[in-house]
């Protein structure tokens, strides 16, 4: 990420260095102290510059202080740890685009493939196009996979043995990240997802989905490998995927959003991701979008 120090802000925003300073001393400019000299991310300074230039602040009601969209371990943890603020209300990238819109939550979680591009959250596929103050935040590159039990008494080593195995699989809720993603590949590998044996009970996180293979209810099923190594289950990498956050631009700027991010740039945050495994968090607070 690009930083700016106080002379090159000032240009850029063609102001004073003193006018710089007194944003900063007021909190009305994103800006970072390392060694006490003042940084100023560009691509956070771009969003405020845009803020304000589109009166974003002004046009709604803020959004309760709720996050919703898909389940995602390290995601949560942190939401807790950074003390964001953030309650949770994880049902999937497909609910989340929904509460956005509707403004019933500041951020979301999507991770949603496009089968036609391969790409993964594009906005106007999303039904997200027409908010002129759409801004999405790179979260994490997740490792996906299939959950097994411990030791893998079933013997599954790729998609293709599913067809076969005739064991009970579990199931994330339709419109979840995971689910599109897990059809897509199986519709990649020429399977037809009619065929398989799936157990009664739907997961609504990847937390879910990890405990029914745990209490026997299930024989395996599509997650994150973060959600296998925490309940002890085994794990059969297939994809990367992209996770990213969603909220208006106002947002961005909230203090919830901004405890999360300065959280991310903690040590203690880059061990836990290590810790968890199947992250890679080198993007992570990037700017993916901004329209």
């Amino acid at each position: 990420m690009e930083y700016l120090t106080t002379a090159e802000v000032a240009a850029y925003l063609r102001m004073k260095e003193r006018k710089v300073y007194a944003l900063v001393r007021d909190g009305q400019i994103p800006c970072s102290r390392v060694t006490g000299k003042l940084l100023f991310p560009r691509q956070a300074l771009d969003l405020w510059v845009m803020g304000h230039l589109s009166g974003d602040r002004a046009l709604e009601p803020p959004a309760p202080p709720v996050y919703a969209g898909s389940h995602d371990p390290l995601l949560g943890w942190a939401l807790r740890e950074a003390g964001s603020g953030l309650a949770e209300l994880c049902n999937g990238s497909g609910d989340g685009v929904r509460r956005l819109l509707d403004g019933d939550a500041q951020a979301v979680g999507l991770h949603v493939v496009d089968a036609e591009t391969e790409g993964f959250n594009d906005p106007v596929r999303l039904g997200l196009g027409g908010l002129r103050d759409l801004v999405m935040i790179r979260w994490a590159s997740r490792r996906q996979g299939l959950v097994v039990a411990p030791g893998n008494p079933q013997e599954i080593n790729a998609l293709s043995d599913l067809a076969d195995s005739g064991c009970r699989l579990a199931m994330r809720q339709p419109a979840a990240g995971a689910d599109t993603l897990f059809r897509y590949l199986l519709g990649q590998a020429g399977i037809d997802p009619q065929g398989l044996a799936v157990a009664t009970e739907v997961a609504l996180t990847e937390d879910d989905l990890a405990v029914e293979i745990q209490a026997g209810r299930a024989d395996c099923g599509f997650a994150v490998e973060a959600a296998a190594r925490r309940h002890g289950l085994g794990f059969i990498p297939l994809s990367w995927e992209r996770f990213d956050l969603a909220m208006r631009r106002r947002t961005y700027f909230e203090p919830p959003v901004q405890r999360l991010l300065a959280f991310t740039r903690t040590t203690r945050f880059a061990e836990r991701a290590v810790a968890m495994g199947g992250y890679d968090i080198a993007d992570c607070g990037g700017v993916a979008y901004n329209a």
